[in-house]
């Protein structure tokens, strides 16, 4: 349970940093120059893939004139809703054969779904 916690904040993190981004309409590669780190780690981060260091995140904060407060706080609205809670205790209330049957239909799901996405996108 810790590790999935700990990789959806990277995430949630990384999604942060990605609008952040795009909101002042600045590549990878420019944040990643004023930054001082690859674009490929950048790239990572902005994925959930790489961890953000402490230092990398300092630098973030200073280019985006934000306080670690400011960051954090937006990311931890963003983190469970009042609709995600009701899910989860629906969930919880299934019997364990029904659960699986959502889980699967859930991991089933989520592959089309970013297609889809995807192929609108490019549209």
């Amino acid at each position: 349970m810790a590790v999935s916690s700990e990789f959806r904040q990277v995430q949630l993190v990384g999604r942060k940093i990605r609008q952040l981004r795009k909101e002042r309409r600045l590549t990878q590669t420019e944040l990643a120059v004023r930054l001082g780190i690859q674009q490929s780690d950048l790239s990572r981060m902005e994925k959930g893939e790489y961890r953000v260091s402490l230092d990398t995140l300092f630098k973030i904060l200073a280019e985006f004139r934000l306080g670690i407060g400011e960051f954090f706080e937006e990311i931890g609205r963003e983190t469970i809703t009042p609709r995600d809670m009701r899910l989860v205790r629906s969930f919880h209330a299934l019997d364990s054969r029904a659960q699986q049957e959502v889980e699967s239909w859930i991991l089933d799901r989520v592959p089309l779904e970013r297609r889809r996405r995807a192929t609108r996108s490019v549209s």
